[in-house]
């Protein structure tokens, strides 16, 4: 389709399809794998291995989430470099020029007629496959809830960040207050309201595409990627996560 060859295949993958838990996991940004036909974008190795290209360690702990809960997971194959699909086709950080400190040279001055193809591409299906499960789920009884899973880098434009877990919401803050009631009674990590990010940095599209505008439970998870490095360190946090998932749905599933 559009710009991928047949054998790139599917952009986007879902796992555990049939899970029967509600919660249904988003990673938009899974992936540094970058299509063929972008080539590395003009950049190096280092930017396109470091955090610009990919969350990292974010699939890893959206996986060990994933069978734990027994929940769907869908995921992003390709860079979001190449499209970020936490982000609309007329958003500039949909196709992003520059990424903090790293020029995109591949990214500059795209021509209509690009951008529209990377968001064919990429962009559409990946949003189309969400939402048809959410439909699917709805007509089902089974109105789902809606986590999406990042990480973040610990030092952005040379500034270090002291939050460690970052629990986002958009203008339905359900999910997010009772999570952060549960992290508060386990003190495990530094976990803060919409930190490092919120709705104001528009990173919670895919929240309200899916889950605010169908007005299901929903929440945006991002964790600092250093804490999530190794096989061990991420299944201590994909537990802690599923904990706090686990505690709050509790009263939040009366809501």
């Amino acid at each position: 389709m559009g710009m991928l060859s047949a054998r790139e295949g599917d952009p986007v993958i879902v796992e555990n399809a049939e899970g029967r838990s509600r919660f249904v996991l988003v990673c938009e940004h899974a992936s540094r794998l970058m299509p063929e036909r972008l080539g590395t974008l003009g950049l190096s190795v280092e930017a396109l291995e470091s955090h610009i290209a990919w969350d990292p360690g974010a699939l890893a702990v959206a996986r060990i989430m994933s069978r734990s809960l027994d929940a769907t997971l869908i995921h992003q194959r390709f860079s979001r470099l190449a499209y970020d699909c936490n982000r609309p086709p007329e958003a500039p950080g949909a196709m992003p020029e520059t990424s903090e400190i790293y020029p995109v040279p591949g990214n500059q001055a795209l021509s209509d007629a690009a951008r529209l193809e990377r968001a064919e591409s990429l962009y559409f299906p990946f949003r189309d496959r969400i939402a048809a499960l959410v439909r699917e789920r709805i007509a089902a009884g089974r109105a789902p809830v809606l986590v999406t899973v990042h990480s973040f880098t610990p030092i952005y434009f040379g500034k270090p960040r002291q939050v460690e877990v970052g629990i986002l919401h958009d203008e339905d803050a359900r999910l997010a207050d009772l999570m952060l009631e549960a992290a508060g009674r386990s003190g495990l990590f530094a976990t803060r309201r919409n930190e490092p990010y919120g709705p104001q940095d528009g990173v919670t599209h895919t929240l309200k595409v899916h889950g605010l505008a169908n007005g299901l439970l929903n929440v945006m998870i991002e964790v600092r990627n250093d804490l999530i490095q190794d096989d061990t360190s991420q299944g201590v946090m994909a537990d802690y996560l599923t904990g706090l998932l686990l505690e709050s749905m509790a009263p939040a599933s009366a809501k």
